[in-house]
C-alpha cells in the first residue's frame, strides 16, 4: 500500500462509524494518480463534512504528500454502494 492510500485510509477510518467498510484504491492515468476512496453511504457525509472543508483539507493533505513523492494526485469519493 502506497503512502497516498495509507493517509487516505487513516483519516477516512479515524472519521467512519463503520470503519471496516472504508477500501481506497489507486489507478495511474496520463501521469496522474487517482486515489478513489469508498466509504458506506452514511459515512461520505462524514469525510466531506460541512461545505467540503473536510474533504478539501484531505485533499490538501493528500497533494502535499504526493508533492514529496513527485506524483500528481487527484481524490476521488465514491459511495461503497450494495456491489461493494
Amino acid at each position: 500500500m502506497s503512502a497516498l492510500q495509507d493517509v487516505v485510509k487513516v483519516v477516512a477510518r479515524a472519521l467512519a462509524d463503520h470503519p471496516d467498510e472504508v477500501s481506497v484504491t489507486e489507478t495511474e492515468h496520463r501521469q496522474v494518480t487517482l486515489v478513489e476512496l469508498y466509504m458506506a453511504p452514511g459515512d461520505l457525509g462524514r469525510v466531506i463534512g460541512r461545505q467540503g472543508r473536510t474533504a478539501a483539507a484531505l485533499r490538501t493533505l493528500v497533494g502535499l504528500v504526493a508533492e514529496h513523492s513527485g506524483k500528481r494526485v487527484q481524490l476521488e469519493f465514491r459511495d461503497a454502494g450494495p456491489d461493494r
